[in-house]
């Protein structure tokens, strides 16, 4: 950039001088000679790419288009428009260098997530290692002032966390004996020893530059349609510059080919298509780089114009709307003989391989009550109704009221708020237990926030009773709420709104868990809870909030709108200067200064509107 910056100053100062200086008739040649070498010193390097282009096939681009023009200028002997256009050609191309880098760097930072080591725990002492040489269940040591590594479990010690690179949040989070530390945040007061959890490639370090690293790849609609016009555009405008050169001082009396010739330049100059072919993608590049800031991932530009079209949200419950933190809150035996513990002690050990939130709290209370926790047999689990197993002979059925009526089991209906765990053993009902999942904090101003933003359908799906759902739906304000919906139920909802839906509005399902990866892969967008999403719903989304706050939805809404518009105000603009240039230039109204104008002022202008999506920070 500095080199380009020094080239073109020099070209400058050459071509001043030789506006300048007036020359005797006998030592014209040195004027010409400036001229010359202020071209060459400011352009030698597009002539070149445009030989080189030629060579490869690639034959109209925009060098070729400003080398044709500028040495054209020089044959009818317009020295100073010639070095003039090459000189405002290079200004526009730093403006665009300087934007694409703003905008690359916006997203780059992100890069600094990436771990340079780790403190690998061994018999013999403390190893740096590669974080790929390191496996699931080393133990590591992260001390103050460190990135860690890899995604851990802290074994001992406690620290304050800073997770902004991750999720744009600024404070720093508690962290004590087994929290999960995410890789790429920061250690940042006292020192840990952790257990790797998964190996670097499956890290979220690891992911989220992947991710980063690809978004570019997904080009948008408006950048789709731009390479393809400038794929026909160029061989039109030099066809069209080729007969406005020849053919009307053939067919017009007292026009000159020199005439003709200088306005056929003109046009070629007006004519080069860089405003567009930079601003629009630089448009949604920015627009990523604005909102990967805001702790927000879009994989791409396709992406971020869907979302801006976005009028239906639909939203799983359990760890998207709620925090996805169960606690039972009552035990209620139905057969005499079963105490509230004996009861929760055949549940917990239905549940007992289940990494489900259920199962989780089940086993919790369990020890919280100092229950005795029974092996079980032959465990099952049965999709979005519960598991069955063999314990103490019996069998066993833990779930919902889905899982009992399936098998003929009358169960107890409970109208408390929270999700029913029924268990029956050998046919017999024995009770049932009640588990309450706290909704975020931010949720309902999250649903208000998008019915602000002009969305007009918001929906949830739960596996959750209808008394559950309904609950939550209605304090958060939902227009709709479908309950007791297993993944493949939550699928066919989808496909019923979609199949609604206006063509062009745009539904998304927003998830977090393994069984919403089918549904964030069907909706037009799948949006995915980051911070604490499963892998598989995380792949499977278009765009990942990684600090998990509801309250990104409506700024990456406000992100995603003002990076289209900005690359519809730059087509346009564009477009329009262009074509009205373009007559004038052909009617011989328009000079070359004002082609470049058309060519260089109207590609910096987009890029400078483009360069606008980067500023989200008041979004």
């Amino acid at each position: 950039m500095k080199c380009k910056a020094i080239r073109i100053a020099a070209s400058a100062a050459l071509l001043v001088c030789a506006l300048i200086i007036k020359m005797p008739a006998e030592m014209a040649w040195l004027s010409t000679a400036l001229y010359v070498a202020s071209y060459v010193i400011a352009g030698y390097d597009i002539v070149f790419g445009a030989i080189k282009s030629i060579f490869r096939g690639n034959v109209f681009n925009e060098n070729l288009l400003m080398s044709i023009a500028s040495i054209g200028a020089f044959c009818v002997g317009e020295f100073s428009e010639g070095t003039a256009v090459m000189i405002l050609f290079q200004i526009g191309e730093a403006f665009q260098d300087a934007a694409v880098d703003k905008s690359r760097r916006s997203i780059s930072s992100l890069m600094n997530i990436r771990p340079d080591h780790a403190n690998l725990v061994t018999d013999e002492g403390i190893i740096r290692k590669d974080p790929e040489d390191v496996h699931t269940g080393d133990v590591i040591s992260i001390t103050p002032g460190e990135r860690v590594p890899l995604d851990c479990v802290i074994l001992t010690g406690e620290t304050y966390i800073d997770t902004s690179a991750l999720s744009g949040e600024t404070v720093p989070r508690a962290a004590r004996e087994g929290d999960t530390l995410l890789s790429g945040s920061i250690n940042t007061v006292g020192a840990v020893t952790a257990r790797v959890m998964c190996e670097y490639g499956e890290s979220t370090a690891s992911r989220i530059l992947d991710l980063v690293e690809n978004a570019s790849a997904r080009k948008s609609n408006s950048e789709k349609f731009i390479t393809r016009f400038s794929r026909y555009y160029t061989p039109i405008v030099v066809s069209l510059a080729l007969i406005l050169a020849i053919i009307p001082p053939l067919l017009i009396k007292e026009s000159t080919f020199s005439e003709w010739i200088h306005r056929a330049l003109s046009f070629l100059v007006v004519s080069c298509p860089c405003a567009l072919v930079i601003s629009i993608p630089l448009s949604f590049f920015g627009g990523i780089g604005g909102a990967s800031a805001s702790g927000i991932l879009v994989k791409g530009g396709n992406y971020l114009e869907a979302l801006a079209k976005v009028k239906t949200f639909v939203f799983d419950k359990t760890g998207t709307l709620t925090k996805g933190t169960f606690e039972v809150t009552d035990i209620q035996p139905q057969l005499e003989g079963i105490s509230k513990n004996e009861l929760l002690r055949i549940a917990c050990a239905a549940e007992r391989a289940s990494s489900h939130p259920i199962a989780m709290s089940l086993k919790k209370k369990a020890e919280a009550e100092l229950v005795r926790l029974d092996e079980a047999e032959n465990i099952r689990e049965i999709a979005g109704r519960g598991v069955c197993a063999s314990i103490d002979g019996q069998s066993v059925l833990v779930g919902n009221a889905r899982l009992m009526s399936e098998n003929g089991i009358e169960c107890a209906e409970n109208k408390a708020a929270g999700t029913t765990v029924h268990v029956a053993a050998d046919g017999k009902y024995l009770g049932y237990i009640v588990i309450s999942d706290e909704i975020k904090s931010e949720a309902h101003d999250a649903i208000a926030a998008l019915k602000r933003e002009g969305i007009e359908r918001v929906v949830m799906l739960t596996g959750d009773a209808r008394s559950v759902g309904r609950s939550v739906a209605d304090e958060l304000g939902m227009d709709e709420c479908f309950a007791e919906q297993l993944p493949s139920d939550k699928v066919e909802r989808v496909n019923e709104l979609l199949e609604k839906s206006d063509g062009n509005d745009k539904l998304a399902f927003v998830g977090d868990g393994i069984n919403d990866a089918p549904v964030l892969a069907r909706a037009d967008i799948g949006i995915a809870m980051g911070a604490l999403g499963s892998d598989a719903a995380i792949e499977a989304a278009d765009v990942v909030i990684m600090n998990d706050n509801l309250l990104s939805l409506s700024k990456a809404m406000r992100i995603a709108r003002k990076a289209t518009c900005i690359a519809k105000e730059n087509t346009v603009f564009a477009i329009a200067v262009k074509a009205a240039v373009l007559v004038l230039s052909a009617s011989g109204v328009a000079s070359m200064w004002m082609a470049v104008f058309a060519d260089v002022g109207v590609a910096v202008i987009a890029i400078l509107n483009a360069m606008r999506t980067l500023r989200t920070n008041k979004m």
